[in-house]
């Protein structure tokens, strides 16, 4: 299952390499909501990490995800569990004033029901 968010680029972490075959880099998005901020922090992980090499904070990014989740048992035989958000695609995010207005110089054709129109298409 994926998900789609668009928020401010907060934090970028630098690319952490856990062991030879694994690797992730973090990063926070800082989200409005309402009254109140959020700030969700998420993981590229291998190849993907350098997805965010070409941003910067402050970008206004769209973010696709997926969410994971793993239990694990502690010493004490008690069950933890953990979930990530593993990011897997970034791409700008358009304004919300490019989404709400309509483009600028487009002339619309008048639309005719007249028999004069040459028909050009070959089906």
């Amino acid at each position: 299952m994926s998900f789609d968010i668009v928020g401010n680029l907060n934090k970028i972490f630098d690319t952490q390499v856990i062991s030879d075959k694994f690797k992730k880099r973090e990063f926070v998005l800082e989200i409005k909501d309402g009254n109140y901020t959020q700030f969700i922090k998420f993981q590229l992980t291998q190849n993907r990490c350098e997805l965010l090499n070409d941003f910067s904070q402050d970008q206004s990014v769209q973010v696709s995800f997926s969410i994971t989740g793993r239990p694990y048992e502690n010493k004490n035989g008690e069950t933890l569990y953990f979930n990530n958000l593993n990011a897997w695609r970034i791409v700008l995010s358009q304004s919300e004033n490019e989404l709400s207005s309509p483009p600028e110089n487009i002339v619309m054709p008048e639309m005719t029901d007249s028999d004069d129109v040459e028909d050009d298409l070959p089906f």
